[in-house]
């Protein structure tokens, strides 16, 4: 018998599993202070969608986004700030279930559009999103160094 993968908000005592399915993706994100990130999800900003995916009551995966209602160019949208899949489960359509979910969730509210932005030699995440349909938008990434 398969176990369930059940996939519900995000709540502030997520934030523990998720630094630590960070650490074991990458040890250069074991500084993020999830708690801080999960804290401003669930602030009262309706606009703000984010989800964990579970097992037996263990957080597996997580996805964070937020929705913006103005911008360069941009009216109503939403953006996947962060995901993550524990290694354990990558492969097992973890990460497209958490996707599809918050897809929904930005269709009920009327969201036409949802973006992400992915380092340009992030492989395995570019095919992860290509593979749900995403593509090139006509934004370009700038940054300043401070």
């Amino acid at each position: 018998m398969e176990d369930t993968v059940n996939i519900r908000e995000i709540t502030l005592n997520d934030a523990e599993a998720i630094q630590n399915i960070r650490k074991a993706i990458s040890e250069d994100d074991a500084g993020v202070d999830f708690i801080k990130v999960i804290e401003q999800q669930i602030s009262e900003d309706a606009g703000k969608s984010s989800l964990v995916a579970e097992i037996n009551g263990n957080v597996i995966g997580y996805m964070i986004s937020t929705s913006l209602y103005a911008g360069f160019g941009i009216k109503k949208s939403a953006w996947i700030l962060a995901i993550g899949v524990h290694p354990d489960f990558m492969g097992q359509g973890i990460g497209v279930a958490l996707a599809m979910k918050i897809c929904d969730i930005y269709k009920e509210k009327g969201i036409k559009y949802i973006y992400s932005s992915v380092v340009w030699d992030s492989t395995d995440v570019l095919s992860f999103f290509k593979k749900l349909g995403f593509e090139r938008s006509e934004f370009i990434n700038l940054r300043k160094k401070l």
